[in-house]
């Protein structure tokens, strides 16, 4: 049984993780942010090796996350997080037995994602392209955004798209998901039709601008310096198209994702197909959607209940 401390088996699990597993760099990190804080936590308690903990330090440990205002969320991933180390732990030899297991993450409120109507949705992307349209930054704001909500793809998926992911000839994009998975995610005319105009005419336009030794030539969204769009300016872009489209409703960098599932389910779309095109690996994670707004119940009732009327 190793008895080394918290840092080297730290170090050996979030190896374990990026190597073996292949998690995505930004989820190593967040994995090594989470247990950090929980090893330091320990620490201040006089703990120096996992096998010194037990259940109960586990179950206070989520208590004083409760107690520095954690949200339910916020709280569940770092549990989670906890319960992979100490899994790992066993398998390591670590600890003989993982002390976390029947520790479980407070329930979250089930909350809905803001979405939009499908008319806010094209009074969006209207508003996306200013001017006569011959301007190369208004193509790129109107093929990205045609793009992200013909696709659902996240605003990272987005701007790491490069040429060679979309095919304009079969309507279909490759996007590079969570943990580095790939999935095919077919597209529509109107979104065909604005990345065609964009790669054809705004792209050009873009790349010859850049500054610096290379511009980026393989992204797909460009900024004015020939560079890869970053998801900040993605933001930026969505919600200057909010102002011009003078929609109210507070919106999210993933409100067109959100709305891509809404309407393909309201659509008659079923939950499975949805949550691949998503690039859910849970269905757990997709079934959020299928929240029925107020109005659409109100409806369904009038047109359905034989007393209604």
């Amino acid at each position: 049984m190793n008895n080394d401390g918290f840092d080297g088996l730290l170090e050996r699990f979030l190896a374990h993780i990026d190597v073996e597993r292949g998690l995505a760099k930004a989820t190593v990190k967040a994995y090594e942010s989470d247990l950090r804080r929980y090893t330091e936590w320990l620490e201040g308690r006089g703990m120096r090796r996992l096998d010194e903990v037990s259940q109960r330090d586990v179950e206070d440990y989520v208590a004083a996350l409760d107690a520095g205002g954690e949200s339910a969320r916020s709280k569940a991933r770092r549990l989670a997080s906890v319960h992979e180390f100490h899994r790992y732990a066993v398998a390591d030899g670590t600890v003989p037995a993982d002390v976390s297991a029947a520790v479980k993450a407070p329930k979250a409120p089930a909350t809905l994602p803001d979405v939009l109507t499908i008319d806010e949705v094209s009074a969006l992307l209207n508003a996306a392209g200013v001017g006569d349209g011959t301007d190369p930054v208004s193509m790129r704001d109107r093929a990205l955004l045609e793009f992200m909500y013909a696709t659902g793809a996240r605003v990272s998926e987005a701007v790491g798209a490069n040429l060679d992911d979309v095919d304009l000839d079969e309507r279909v994009a490759r996007l590079m998901g969570k943990g580095s998975k790939q999935r095919l995610v077919p597209f529509g005319s109107y979104a065909c039709e604005a990345m065609r105009r964009y790669l054809n005419m705004g792209r050009p336009a873009l790349e010859r601008q850049g500054r610096g030794p290379v511009p980026e030539r393989r992204a797909v969204f460009l900024n004015k310096r020939g560079r890869r769009l970053s998801r900040q300016s993605v933001w930026e872009i969505i919600k200057a198209a909010c102002a011009r489209a003078h929609i109210t409703k507070s919106l999210h960098p993933h409100t067109l994702r959100h709305s891509f599932a809404t309407h393909l389910i309201q659509g008659g779309a079923d939950v499975r197909s949805v949550q691949e095109l998503l690039g859910h690996a849970s269905v757990t994670t997709t079934q959020i959607y299928t929240h029925v707004s107020p109005e659409n119940l109100i409806e369904t009732y009038l047109t359905s209940h034989p007393r209604a009327r």
